[in-house]
């Protein structure tokens, strides 16, 4: 079996995402191809070549795909998958963006967000906001597959020497264009790839108040997310926001704080290795998942913790 994996990237790493994908990859087992598209991105390529369990990187290096765009990356993947009898990306802002257009192209039916590999045609994804996991067998000659990253651990990034091949397909579909990007600049570890998340809920009443977390994570190394009630609100930006319509998130810890736990929000951390929360209803949802439940008030309870650390 042959396997295309699509790789996010900064032009000089991979990121951690498709190390999990590759997982994925290994664990439906074959020869397993990275490609790498973008501009400028020769060393994330020879950064591809050095994964382990990677037999080859393809490098479309153009400026069509600079940004990645869907309209762009979707026919490119789709030329290069006449090769491989699966296609698999991260479910990310990228993947979700281009691979059910790549799907489409293909005429095939595509599977999002696979958990979990039962066998080379049957895979696990979870449905209605995670409450329930559906196993799936797919009869599709080819398969398209996005990967939920939070559910596999990453490859190691050393151990492999694969070769390098250069790509001249150019796609440029001309119907959207790059306009621009706000990055979020933060000294804290990324949201979906920290090892400790601190989550705050629309308990904590204002922007100001999210400064006792910020104090926390910075003592913990943390990164800092948020629920939908708090980003709604306006107490902190969209990109912090952690559930079904946000950031998924499996860190070693998860902590919330004034965070009920409704469904949506437990979709997106409840893969977590250890949960803990502070919350004053001994009632909330969270509860029945959390590994470690302190009913306080977390005005007192957060300052405490950091004064101890």
């Amino acid at each position: 079996m042959s396997i295309l994996v699509f790789a996010e990237h900064d032009n000089a790493s991979i990121k951690k995402a498709t190390l999990c994908t590759i997982a994925a990859a290994q664990e439906i087992g074959g020869d397993i191809t990275v490609l790498v598209a973008g501009l400028n991105c020769s060393a994330a390529a020879d950064a591809a070549a050095k994964i382990s369990g990677v037999s080859k990187v393809l490098l479309a290096d153009n400026a069509a795909y600079e940004h990645q765009l869907g309209e762009n990356i979707a026919p490119l993947v789709a030329e290069l998958a006449a090769d491989y009898e699966y296609v698999l990306s991260p479910a990310t802002t990228t993947g979700k963006n281009f691979l059910p257009r790549t799907a489409a192209l293909l005429d095939v039916n595509m599977l999002s967000e696979i958990t979990a590999v039962i066998s080379a045609d049957t895979f696990e994804r979870p449905i209605y906001a995670g409450n329930a996991i559906a196993t799936v067998k797919t009869s599709e000659s080819k398969k398209v597959i996005s990967v939920r990253a939070t559910a596999f651990d990453a490859v190691a990034e050393e151990g492999g020497s694969a070769s390098v091949e250069s790509v001249d397909a150019a796609h440029d579909a001309g119907v959207s264009s790059f306009v621009g990007e706000e990055l979020a600049k933060s000294d804290r570890p990324e949201l979906t790839s920290a090892s400790i998340v601190v989550s705050g809920g629309r308990a904590l009443a204002n922007s100001e108040n999210f400064e006792l977390l910020y104090s926390l994570a910075d003592k913990m190394g943390a990164a800092v997310g948020a629920s939908r009630a708090a980003v709604d609100a306006g107490y902190v930006p969209n990109d912090m926001q952690v559930g079904q319509t946000g950031k998924i998130v499996a860190p070693d810890l998860y902590l919330a704080c004034g965070i009920s736990g409704a469904i949506q929000h437990l979709a997106g951390m409840k893969d977590s290795k250890v949960i803990a929360a502070i919350n004053t209803d001994p009632e909330a949802p969270i509860a029945s998942i959390a590994d470690y439940y302190l009913e306080a008030d977390l005005f007192q309870a957060v300052p405490e913790m950091t004064s101890k650390l």
